[in-house]
């Protein structure tokens, strides 16, 4: 899948006069997205949650984009079809790049099952030189099934939801991630922590909190 062109030939892009540079130096670090992919139940939007406030406690700005939450105004005209799960990712990958080019820390929450959709978002942010970091939480499915926390794997398996990310529609595993974390090796606090230090370690936040 690639890019779609607009549809209108009459507009062109306007560059401004700031940089990331210069809203880098504003914010004290550098803009990035970090792209949790993994199954439902799998702990995606609970480490984002804990690795949003550690960043805050740190004085980073961030902001979270979760799956459910973006189905509530920006994608509410989505469903789930391969069709619309592919739109949604694609809406999705521009609002992430668009505010880490602003220089937030960008944390979006999606199972985004489809390799082909994931590697559009990497590909928009690597064109424009934005940092691009594909966090799998690799939590196997048993687990994931035993955790449901909506009770969305008991509806998939009574049939009562078709095309369930899992059960009966494929989530395809990423073949080579910035960081992979297994929730039942980690603790959420310690996955938080291993992703600050990733942070870090890529330059992108400072190593000592800002006061």
């Amino acid at each position: 899948m690639s890019q779609p062109e607009p549809k209108s030939s009459n507009i062109v892009w306007h560059d401004g006069e700031i940089g990331r540079d210069d809203r880098a130096r504003v914010l004290g670090h550098r803009g990035a997205t970090l792209w949790f992919t993994g199954l439902s139940g799998s702990g995606k939007s609970t480490i984002a949650v804990a690795l949003e406030h550690a960043l805050i406690q740190r004085n980073c700005l961030c902001y979270r984009l979760d799956g459910d939450n973006v189905r509530h105004g920006l994608n509410a005209n989505l469903g789930f079809s391969a069709e619309d799960r592919t739109e949604n990712i694609r809406r999705v990958g521009e609002v992430a790049k668009l505010f880490s080019d602003s220089g937030v820390l960008t944390l979006s929450s999606f199972i985004s099952p489809y390799r082909a959709d994931r590697k559009l978002v990497r590909d928009t942010h690597t064109k424009d030189g934005i940092p691009f970091l594909e966090v799998f939480v690799n939590t196997p499915l048993e687990v994931c099934e035993s955790r449901d926390p909506k009770g969305l794997y008991k509806k998939a398996r009574a049939g009562e939801i078709k095309g369930f990310t899992g059960i009966d529609d494929p989530y395809e595993t990423p073949e080579d991630p910035e960081i992979e974390i297994d929730t039942t090796q980690y603790s959420i606090e310690h996955a938080a922590q291993r992703l600050i230090e990733e942070l870090i370690a890529r330059d992108l936040i400072p190593k000592e909190p800002r006061s």
